[in-house]
């Protein structure tokens, strides 16, 4: 397997964020990727590959102009405008306010849409980096390698095509799938055209509402996310299980919203459902959102997973026959984060083996 990692990762490091009204640590610090980068070099894995850094263009692919020219100017305007330390808004334009100003403190509002996502001076460095990583694994799979992992930090799914959130700012998952999707060509006789040619399965603790907006309309991506319920749970405007895609893109996204205390068993029984809805729409690749926040010791989860149930996923997926990139996601019970990792990826490849 192939592990590609976003070399400049450690220049987004925020010294806070805002989780539910209080100013607390920052909990996807550079830590977690050296944590990952330890296990996966103990389980020997050695083929470590420093992706370079996503260009514009290729961020433009699934990411509008304006919002990528305010990810990489908008530290400095904050600065210039006279603020201190990281940009983080103080105001949103909700339904019926008008979108006159420019200045940093209203760009901040419009372009992130929560207070988990800081941008500090090397944020949109890293995060082009670790774009980079993901592109570089879904050039992997086109080459014809079978598994492919991507370090990705910051991680992706909650950023959507113009707005930065949950510590997401690129989403790394959905430029893997575009690149993959783009790559058959309409003249392919080899494929069938009603089929999706890519699926993004996402299995983070946490909705990936930024991949399922980018997609929602497409119908050549089918994306399929297992999560806590928003009712109850972060993104909670996005994640429903009647969101079924609009457009060309209807009946092409599916969500399993999925109750607080869940097990081993259960979870791999609703991954069962969504794994059948994946071979029952016959893409040719599949990338992987891998979130490991469903971990039972996970301070931003209440889900009840334990570690051998990463193998079990891990091993259920590989019995896709799919060509498969893992895209790291979230995950924050640190001592546990590296081990979790590896047995997925374990899973994977024990069963492709």
């Amino acid at each position: 397997m192939k592990i590609f990692v976003s070399a400049e990762h450690y220049r987004h490091d925020p010294p806070f964020e805002i989780l539910d009204g209080q100013t607390v640590p920052y909990f996807e610090t550079p830590q977690r990727v050296a944590i990952i980068l330890a296990a996966l070099r103990a389980a020997g894995f050695a083929s470590l590959v420093a992706a370079p850094p996503a260009t514009i263009a290729e961020l433009g692919a699934v990411h509008t102009a304006d919002y990528l020219d305010y990810l990489a100017h908008a530290h400095e305007r904050w600065q210039a405008a006279g603020q201190h330390g990281p940009v983080v808004p103080s105001a949103w334009p909700l339904p019926g306010l008008r979108l006159r100003s420019d200045c940093p403190q209203a760009a901040a509002g419009r372009y992130t849409f929560d207070l988990s996502a800081p941008i500090t001076a090397g944020t949109f460095v890293a995060a082009q980096s670790s774009a980079g990583a993901a592109l570089a694994g879904a050039e992997a799979l086109l080459q014809g390698e079978r598994y492919a992992y991507a370090l990705c930090r910051p991680p992706g799914h909650h950023a959507a095509a113009n707005m930065a959130g949950g510590y997401c700012y690129l989403n790394n998952a959905a430029l893997a799938a575009d690149r993959l999707a783009r790559a058959i060509a309409p003249g392919d006789t080899t494929w069938t055209l009603r089929a999706p040619a890519v699926a993004v399965l996402d299995i983070d603790y946490h909705h990936g509402n930024g991949t399922q907006s980018i997609f929602y309309e497409r119908n050549d991506v089918l994306t399929i996310s297992l999560h806590a319920d928003p009712a109850r749970e972060y993104p909670y405007f996005l994640g429903y299980a009647d969101e079924r895609g609009a457009g060309a893109g209807e009946g092409y996204n599916l969500n399993f919203p999925l109750s607080a205390g869940i097990g081993d068993s259960a979870y791999l029984a609703a991954l069962e459902q969504a794994l059948q809805a994946i071979a029952d729409y016959g893409p040719r690749y599949l990338v992987v959102s891998a979130g490991f926040d469903t971990f039972h010791a996970d301070p931003l989860g209440d889900f009840e997973l334990t570690t051998a149930a990463y193998t079990a996923i891990g091993a259920a997926i590989a019995r896709l026959g799919l060509p498969t990139l893992f895209v790291q996601e979230g995950g924050y019970a640190i001592e546990a984060l590296g081990a979790n990792v590896v047995a997925l990826l374990h899973g994977a490849t024990a069963y492709a083996d």
